[in-house]
């Protein structure tokens, strides 16, 4: 069988800045097709990109992406509030549908932890840009001593953040700090958002403070380093800026910055939450071989 044949078929859901930038990376892919870009508006950028690049568009929605079908993976870079919709008409199809809207339905999956896609699944959730960057440096610190409260601060530049993740803030939030207790055993988690007017626009920043008893600075160190490297070998503008341990209290900045492609710079979290939609994809490519 050729390579182009094993690739699994999939479709995006959404025409936005996400959107748009999952049409790159699909097409940088070796074990994806990009089969259908939909939206609503035939007059977007989104969608007129994606036509002059040679893929099928539709205005249609989720309808005709049904319509369209079947599709081995889609990606929805939608909204909130049209997420449970989609999932319900995607479920008959037997499609694995990428959540990239902040509506914690579906499993949560953060490939900085995860070792891999839920096999059993398939209904996925990315949790939310703040989440895909925080959690694998949280996960870190909570293997080495048992957080008792989780603070986290995202900072986005006002032009990464579109319509869709304006209108979602408060599903963000909450699905956030859901997924932040999951992956930490917390049972307090606050998170809060900021979006800078800034000029130049500034990087997507993520501050976390942990309170939790039996901190030793050496491994906690030790592990946010290895977590960093983990997020890097897919979101290669993950850093960590600033790290302060002291007894009882762990403070950490982390920053991404987006690496080639269409995204400026200041698109850290657009860019480390479609990293993680692709490679997620493409894991499940290789799982179905």
């Amino acid at each position: 069988m050729a390579a182009d044949e094993q690739r699994l078929r999939v479709a995006v859901l959404g025409a936005g800045l996400i959107g748009i930038d999952l049409v790159d990376r699909i097409r940088r892919s070796r074990k994806l097709e990009l089969a259908l870009v939909a939206g609503r508006d035939r007059d977007s950028l989104g969608l007129r990109r994606a036509a002059e690049k040679g893929h099928p568009t539709t205005a249609g929605g989720i309808r005709t992406v049904v319509e369209a079908g079947p599709f081995d993976v889609v990606f929805d870079a939608t909204n909130a509030e049209s997420h449970a919709e989609h999932w319900v008409a995607l479920h008959p199809t037997g499609a694995t549908l990428i959540d990239l809207t902040p509506t914690g339905l579906g499993a949560a999956f953060v490939p900085g932890v995860d070792s891999g896609p839920p096999a059993v699944h398939r209904h996925l959730n990315l949790v939310s840009c703040g989440g895909q960057a925080a959690i694998p440096v949280l996960h870190a610190v909570s293997r080495h001593c048992a957080p008792t409260y989780i603070e986290v601060v995202s900072t986005a530049a006002s032009a990464s953040a579109g319509r869709a993740t304006r209108l979602n803030l408060d599903q963000y939030i909450s699905t956030t700090a859901a997924a932040i207790r999951t992956f930490t055993g917390t049972r307090d988690a606050k998170v809060m958002v900021n979006l800078s007017p800034a000029r130049p626009a500034p990087p997507f920043r993520v501050a976390m403070t942990v309170l939790a008893d039996g901190i030793r600075p050496a491994p906690v160190r030790t592990r946010i380093a290895a977590a960093a490297r983990a997020v890097r070998t897919y979101t290669p503008g993950f850093k960590v800026t600033s790290l302060a341990v002291d007894p009882g209290r762990i403070s950490v900045a982390v920053e991404v910055t987006a690496s080639g492609g269409r995204l400026p710079r200041h698109a850290g979290s657009v860019d480390i939450i479609n990293a993680a939609a692709v490679l997620l994809a493409e894991q499940s490519a290789a799982a179905s071989r």
